[in-house]
């Protein structure tokens, strides 16, 4: 009779598993809560304290760290001393290894988590388990994803796992993990204020995409095993996103992300906002964000920080979008938008965002803490002689969180809560002041008596010159130029208020 150890964390799937394979005449060894769980459903369970002849220790700390384990693993079954062995200590070989580990890095994503807490997720027996078997794959079936107990099983019952699949799964069971110890190494390494000297980065790939940023670029989406993010995405309707869907997709997340406590929209062309605005619910904040550039907007991705509704998605009907991203859609609002085969529909849940952002260049990577939009004010300063008044610093405030998404040189002009002229990537900042101006003005919109935000300080008064004749009225932006003085004085000679925030919000 085959023997099978079981000992898993998740356990979806786990008791379909078991009996599965109890049906295909497998003895089943399993651990703890996953013993208990079988035997509560019907299986057959030989408890692992049967196999080693000692009780768990330390509250579980130690279970399956014996040789009546390991030794079952391990044992190659093409080499005759090593069954020998076996047989004379009186040791079953154990040929499948289902093992999934404690969920480390969900508990240190709660916020309230204590260093205590964590070291108790730290998984010793799982790894062991998964690394003696996928060591020794040629004799042992090694299983770390339940989405994979189906394929194992159809093929036991086919007559056996292939080599080829029990590679497979073996190279599955080494990133599982590596990708567990890179991330418990980065914990005890300290924060990201502090970054360790040692990163461990596991990708998985998640989805093979068409083609990459241009038709003759092999691509595909990899994960970093981190909580959310777009590896938890539904897509909902519409074709296979691409490679470029995605890029835009995280911007947009990252622009209306800015928004805790507002119901958020942006439509982003080439990963930069081209609209964005709050509003009461998703529709009127979508029609606002539209109203910025309706031009640009067109074959855009649509981001929201809220619930789709079905007026919302009768609104975005007549626009050819590339994507919807929201954390839920309302099933009429699905029912609108799926009418159009092409457009994909994408729910993301709400999550903090990764700790570290990381930019490849050649040979190595490049990594930062995440930019995350900082609402505390405490460091804000009017060096002006006019200070904004409350609807500019309304405005000023919604322009400030607003900016933080778009590329460099970034400018960005608001009125009433809602972008109305952007001007992203130009060369020189008094380019993105004129530029911001001019898509003001071609949509439609008055520069005139309109807040504007700069992510980086004004080296020259130029900018402020530039606003001013455009009728600009107050104006955010971090200071820290050599020129703060001339770049005030200027504001101040154009009768315009002008805030400091001394922070930064550069998007190279």
């Amino acid at each position: 009779m085959p023997r099978a150890l079981i000992s898993v964390s998740d356990k979806r799937g786990a008791v379909e598993f078991a009996s599965g394979l109890a049906e295909l005449g497998w003895e089943v060894v399993s651990t703890g809560g996953t013993a208990y769980t079988l035997a509560k459903a019907g299986v057959s369970v030989t408890p692992v304290e049967q196999v080693t002849g000692f009780a768990e220790l330390m509250d579980g700390r130690v279970k399956t760290l014996h040789p009546a384990v390991h030794g079952g693993i391990l044992a190659r079954r093409s080499v005759p001393g090593d069954l020998q062995q076996l047989a004379s200590h009186g040791i079953t070989p154990i040929d499948l290894v289902a093992v999934n580990l404690y969920p480390f890095r969900e508990t240190i994503a709660r916020p309230d988590v204590t260093a205590e807490e964590a070291i108790e997720q730290i998984d010793i027996g799982g790894p062991s388990m998964l690394r003696s078997a996928a060591k020794n794959n040629e004799s042992v079936i090694v299983v770390v994803d339940p989405m994979d107990y189906r394929v194992v099983l159809d093929a036991l019952k086919r007559g056996g796992v292939t080599q080829n699949l029990r590679r497979e799964l073996a190279a599955k069971a080494f990133t599982h993990t590596a990708a567990y110890d890179g991330a418990i190494a980065a914990w005890l390494a300290g924060g990201t204020g502090d970054l360790p000297p040692t990163l461990v980065l596991v990708l998985e790939r998640m989805q093979a995409l068409r083609y990459g940023e241009n038709p003759n670029q092999h691509a595909a989406f990899y994960g970093t095993g981190e909580p959310g993010g777009l590896a938890a995405h539904t897509q909902l309707g519409g074709k296979e996103l691409s490679f470029n869907n995605l890029l835009d997709v995280d911007a947009a997340l990252a622009a209306v992300g800015a928004f805790e406590r507002e119901v958020a929209c942006v439509i982003i062309k080439h990963t930069t906002p081209c609209g964005i605005a709050v509003g009461t619910n998703a529709a009127d904040a979508y029609q606002r964000a539209l109203a910025t550039d309706p031009v640009s907007a067109f074959g855009g991705v649509v981001g929201f920080n809220t619930v789709v509704t079905g007026e919302a998605a009768r609104l975005m009907g007549d626009l050819f979008l590339e994507v919807i991203v929201a954390p839920r859609f309302q099933p009429d609002a699905i029912e609108i938008l799926t009418k159009k085969k092409n457009l994909r529909l994408v729910e993301v849940p709400r999550a903090e965002g990764p700790a570290l952002d990381y930019k490849r260049v050649r040979s190595g990577f490049l990594v930062q803490e995440i930019l995350r939009f900082n609402t505390d004010e405490s460091a804000w300063s009017v060096p002006t002689k006019r200070r904004p008044t409350d609807d500019e610093m309304t405005d000023l405030r919604f322009a400030w969180a607003a900016v933080m998404s778009v590329k460099s040189n970034a400018i960005l002009l608001a009125r009433d809560r809602a972008a109305i002229g952007i001007g992203a990537g130009q060369m020189s900042r008094v380019d993105s002041s004129m530029l911001a101006v001019h898509k003001a003005k071609a949509a439609g919109h008055e520069p005139a008596g309109a807040a504007l935000a700069s992510d980086a300080f004004f080296p020259f008064r130029d900018g402020v010159d530039a606003a001013a004749s455009a009728g600009v009225r107050a104006i955010i932006q971090p200071g820290g130029s050599v020129r703060d003085a001339e770049v005030i004085a200027a504001a101040d000679e154009h009768g315009i208020a002008m805030v400091l925030t001394g922070v930064r919000q550069f998007r190279h």
